[in-house]
């Protein structure tokens, strides 16, 4: 029989939030030009300015997607590459977003996907906000052994608390 994993420390966890988290900047014209080239999505909403500001939106905005990816490190953050030279470290961390970490003994990470629930696109120049949540932790035993999954909620918003994207995001341990 396979070792539990979900301990009633772990499921204490369930439920608890953080945020919201202010993204250190607001969202720029530069950023939502890349992120539109590397998604190879050409819609003029993302970066002609005289037509977007005749149109519907009123200006150049984000892709939806856009929103997690304006969570990049701040100046004055520690780069996580200075952890290379760590026994064991291999890039992965199990920082949920600033939550309380999950304290398992299996030593590998994977993605086990995302979902998205879309409510607008961002707006050059909008501040964004992030609220996690730990949704659920539960474990399965699969051929390889036990797998802890850890589902998180990211609900990203602008000032006013106005709803951009809601992200699920699933993550295995094993």
């Amino acid at each position: 029989m396979p070792e539990n994993h979900i301990t009633e420390e772990i499921k204490a966890l369930i439920g608890t939030r953080n945020g919201p988290v202010l993204a250190f900047h607001p969202v720029e014209a530069s950023e939502v030009r890349r992120f539109h080239q590397a998604i190879m999505d050409p819609a003029r909403r993302y970066w002609d300015e005289e037509w977007a500001k005749s149109s519907r939106y009123g200006g150049v905005v984000a892709p939806p997607a856009f929103p997690p990816l304006a969570f990049r490190r701040a100046p004055d953050e520690a780069d996580p590459l200075d952890r290379m030279g760590e026994p064991g470290f291999d890039g992965n961390t199990r920082n949920f977003r600033g939550l309380p970490p999950v304290k398992v003994s299996l030593p590998r990470l994977m993605n086990g996907g995302y979902e998205y629930e879309f409510f607008r696109y961002a707006r050059v120049g909008e501040r964004i906000y992030r609220s996690s949540t730990y949704r659920d932790i539960y474990q399965r035993n699969g051929r390889s052994g036990p797998m802890v999954f850890v589902v998180v909620s990211d609900m990203y918003t602008t000032d006013g608390n106005v709803p951009l994207v809601n992200m699920t995001t699933t993550t295995i341990l094993r």
